[in-house]
């Protein structure tokens, strides 16, 4: 007469979704943007193609994150259903259904920087500026 302990098992499907919001605000390091590719393939030969993260982002702004999830798993038969338990949004519009089961938030790490186009033109103006270029200076 053993005590019985619950089991874990990852096939073990207790409900557990972690839902990722304003994934459309994502940041990448330097000119990754510009230089960082993902691969596909459609299956058909010859139908290898690499896409830049920016074109892939316009098109679809939950694939990169997505990606980055699925890559950093160990690569066996469980990973797409455990991809499956990832819901991703480009913004903080949420199915009702999904909302009504969420039970913890995990805190930002850091503050978001505001982007420099979104930054009011008179708040710029009024900011100190430590130089002011000549008259004759050409911006590169």
């Amino acid at each position: 007469m053993g005590m019985h302990k619950p089991i874990y098992h990852p096939m073990n499907d207790c409900g557990d979704v972690v839902v990722c919001i304003n994934s459309r605000d994502i940041a990448l390091r330097g000119d990754e943007w510009k230089k960082r590719a993902y691969f596909h393939h459609t299956g058909y030969p010859g139908g290898a193609t690499w896409t830049l993260a920016w074109e892939v982002h316009n098109k679809d702004p939950t694939m990169i994150i997505k990606k980055a999830v699925y890559r950093s798993m160990k690569g066996n038969l469980q990973r797409r259903h455990t991809m499956e338990r990832l819901l991703i949004y480009p913004d903080e519009e949420v199915p009702e259904d999904v909302l009504q089961n969420v039970t913890n938030q995990i805190r930002q790490l850091r503050l978001v920087p505001t982007r420099l186009d979104h930054i009011p033109e008179d708040e710029v103006r009024k900011f100190p500026k430590v130089m002011d270029y000549p008259k004759d200076y050409v911006y590169k």
